[in-house]
């Protein structure tokens, strides 16, 4: 299920159309954002680079804040930390967010990516982070 309003905020986003990406699912504080690898965004060793795993895992916390948030709000980050767990070596991603903690203005997230290769899945990246409601 995704939100309409959070269908809408998502299409504005030229990073996440830029890598292809596709929400699957925003709702009740969870968020799940697919991207295929591309060739465009790899680095030296062949690898997606950290900016791919860091881009949909971002989005995919601040989407499931943004699904706790009263209608009129959107979201920004105001610091998100990320730990690589394995190079970003797979046919496609997905990155899952969801809020540890809600507040009025402030909600605590984090998110998982993981690399796809066939049936299997591999945790590249988590992140940790903080998002604010602001006025749009």
């Amino acid at each position: 299920m995704i939100d309409q309003r959070i269908a809408q905020s998502f299409a504005r986003q030229s990073m996440m159309a830029s890598l292809q990406a596709r929400m699957l699912h925003a709702h009740q504080g969870r968020c799940v954002i697919a991207a295929p690898r591309l060739d465009a965004f790899c680095q030296q060793h062949g690898a997606s680079h950290a900016a791919v795993a860091f881009a949909l895992g971002d989005s995919a916390a601040g989407y499931a804040a943004l699904s706790l948030m009263p209608e009129g709000q959107e979201v920004m980050t105001v610091e998100i930390k990320i730990n690589l767990l394995a190079p970003a070596l797979g046919d496609s991603f997905e990155a899952t967010g969801s809020v540890e903690r809600a507040g009025r203005r402030l909600s605590v997230v984090r998110s998982e990516v993981v690399a796809i290769s066939g049936t299997s899945r591999k945790t590249i990246a988590l992140l940790q982070g903080t998002m604010i409601g602001v006025q749009p």
